[in-house]
C-alpha cells in the first residue's frame, strides 16, 4: 500500500475499505502527463523565485522526465495502490531524486493542483473532440455534394411534407455541427481564461508566487482572481459536458435519421457491411446498431452531465471531496462522444444512397401541394383560398387514386380558370427544389453554397487552432 501523503496528523492506520473508497487513481491516471506538466512548471517558478535552489529545480525537471519516459516505455507502471495520480508522481520522484522532490510541492495543495490537472486534460480532450467533430462536417459536406439532385420527401410530423433534396437534408446537420464546433472552441477558450495553480488549499500561500508565470506558462490567460473559486469551480466540466450532450444530441437525431432511411419501409440509403450486424436467429436482418448504440449512449451522457450538476447544487466553498466524482463524468462523456464520433464518421463516408428510391418516395403524398398553391398565387389568386383550392384537389386525387401530375389540363381548369400548360412545369419534383432559391433553401445552387460556406468555417475554425 503506497503512504498517504496526509500521514502525519493521525494515530492509526485508515480502515483499507476508506483506502479502496476514497482512492482515485483509477480514473485520474489519464491525466498523469498533465500533472507532470503543471508540476515542471510550478517548480520552475519556485527556483525563479528563490523558494526552491536551482539545483533542486535541476532534479526535479529531470526526474519528472525520466517517469514520462520511462512510462511511455513500459518500464514503469502507475501502481493502483497509490491514493490519487498526484500521490504516485510525487512519491515515485522522490524515491529517484531523494529530498529535492519532497520539495516539489512548496506553496502548493492538491487542491489546485487538481483543479489545473482536470482543466489541461480536458482543454487537450475538447481540441481532439473538436477534430473529429470537424471531420465528420467533412464527410457530410462531401455526401451532401454528391447529392444535390436527389430529390427526397422533407417531412414534417415524419408525414411528408415539401420536396427537399438529400443533400439538402444532409446539410441541416452539418450547420447542427458547426454550432457543436463553435460550442466547444467557446468551452475551451474560458477553460482557458484563468489558471488555479497558486490557489493553494482555498486561502493562497504565504510564499511569494509568481502567479502569472506559472498561468503563462501553462497556456492561460491569468491567474484566476479568487482562491476559493479556483479550487471549487467546475464550471469548466459542466460547460463541456453541456456541449458534449447537445453534440451526441445531434448525433442521436442523424442516427435516428439513419436508422430510418436505411429501413425496407424507406431504403433511401445502405449501409456498408463493415458498419451493420445480423441476427442470431433471422438471416435475412441487416441492423443499424451504430446509429441504435448513438441513439441509446445519448442518454448516458445526459446523466454525466447531470451528475456533474446535481454534485455541485449543494457545495459550500471551497474543495469537498464530492468533487472527485467529477473526473468520472466528464471523461466518461469524453470519451463516448469520442467513441460515437470515430464510429459513426466512416459509416456514413462509405453509406450508399439510393436517389432512385427517394424520388419514388418524392412522387406520392402530394408534396407538391404547396407548389400548386404557390402558382395560382402568383396568377393573382390570394394564398389563402390557393391553399384551400389545393387541398380540395388533393382531397379529389386521393378518392381517385391518381397524384397532381396525372391530372388532365382540364381537370385543373375545372378548379380554376387560372391554371395553363405551365403547372406542369410548376409542380414537377424538380423544378419545386430548384423554384425554391430562397437562402437556405433545397436547390442545387444553395446547397453548393451551403456546403461552400460550411467549408469555409472549418477553415475558418482549422486556422484559429493552430494559431
Amino acid at each position: 500500500m503506497a503512504e498517504q501523503l496526509w500521514k502525519g496528523r493521525f494515530s492509526k492506520a485508515v480502515d483499507s475499505r476508506v483506502n479502496d473508497f476514497n482512492s482515485s487513481i483509477r480514473f485520474d491516471q489519464r491525466m498523469i502527463a498533465q500533472d507532470m506538466k503543471g508540476s515542471g512548471v510550478h517548480a520552475a517558478m519556485l527556483a525563479r523565485q528563490g523558494i526552491i535552489s536551482e539545483a533542486d529545480c535541476e532534479a526535479i525537471l529531470g526526474g519528472l522526465a525520466s517517469i514520462a519516459d520511462d512510462l511511455a516505455s513500459g518500464a514503469l507502471e502507475i501502481d493502483p495502490a497509490a491514493e490519487d495520480v498526484h500521490t504516485f508522481v510525487e512519491q515515485t520522484l522522490t524515491a529517484r531524486i531523494g529530498d529535492a522532490g519532497k520539495r516539489l510541492h512548496t506553496g502548493r495543495s492538491r487542491n489546485d493542483q487538481v483543479a489545473l490537472d482536470i482543466r489541461l486534460t480536458l482543454r487537450d480532450e475538447s481540441v481532439r473532440l473538436q477534430g473529429l467533430i470537424a471531420d465528420l462536417v467533412r464527410v457530410i459536406c462531401k455526401k451532401a455534394g454528391e447529392n444535390t439532385a436527389s430529390v427526397m420527401p422533407g417531412y414534417t410530423h415524419l408525414q411528408r411534407a415539401q420536396p427537399v433534396t438529400f443533400g439538402h437534408a444532409l446539410m441541416a446537420y452539418a450547420w447542427m455541427l458547426l454550432r457543436d464546433l463553435g460550442r466547444f472552441v467557446d468551452a475551451t477558450r474560458r477553460m482557458d481564461s484563468q489558471c488555479p495553480l497558486g490557489s493553494g488549499a482555498l486561502a493562497g500561500t504565504t510564499y511569494p508566487l509568481d502567479r502569472a508565470f506559472t498561468a503563462e506558462k501553462l497556456g492561460f490567460d491569468a491567474p484566476c482572481p479568487n482562491s476559493m473559486d479556483g479550487v471549487s469551480d467546475r464550471d469548466f466540466c459542466i460547460e463541456l459536458a453541456a456541449a458534449i450532450s447537445t453534440c451526441m444530441m445531434h448525433l442521436s437525431r442523424l442516427s435516428e435519421e439513419i436508422i430510418l432511411w436505411c429501413s425496407w419501409e424507406f431504403k433511401f440509403v445502405e449501409l456498408d457491411d463493415a458498419f451493420t450486424t445480423g441476427s442470431s436467429i433471422m438471416p435475412q436482418k441487416k441492423n443499424p446498431d451504430v446509429t441504435e448504440l448513438i441513439r441509446g449512449k445519448t442518454g448516458r451522457v445526459y446523466g454525466d452531465l447531470n451528475t456533474l450538476l446535481v454534485m455541485m447544487k449543494g457545495l459550500p466553498l471551497a474543495y469537498n471531496k464530492d468533487m472527485q466524482e467529477d473526473k468520472e463524468a466528464i471523461f466518461d462523456a469524453v470519451d463516448t462522444l469520442s467513441l460515437c464520433l470515430t464510429t459513426i464518421t466512416p459509416m456514413l463516408d462509405t453509406m450508399r444512397t439510393l436517389p432512385a428510391n427517394m424520388r419514388r418516395a418524392a412522387a406520392a403524398g402530394f408534396i407538391n401541394a404547396t407548389d400548386c398553391a404557390d402558382y395560382l398565387t402568383k396568377k393573382g389568386m390570394p394564398f389563402r383560398d390557393a391553399y384551400k383550392l389545393t387541398g380540395q384537389m388533393v382531397a379529389d386525387c386521393i378518392a381517385s387514386g391518381k397524384v397532381l401530375e396525372e391530372l388532365t389540363l382540364d381537370q385543373f381548369q375545372g378548379y380554376s380558370p387560372l391554371f395553363g400548360q405551365d403547372v406542369y412545369q410548376a409542380i414537377d419534383l424538380v423544378n419545386c427544389c430548384e423554384g425554391r432559391t430562397s437562402y437556405g433553401g433545397p436547390s442545387a445552387a444553395s446547397v453548393k453554397g451551403q456546403i461552400a460556406q460550411a467549408l469555409d468555417a472549418l477553415d475558418a475554425w482549422e486556422k484559429g487552432a493552430k494559431a
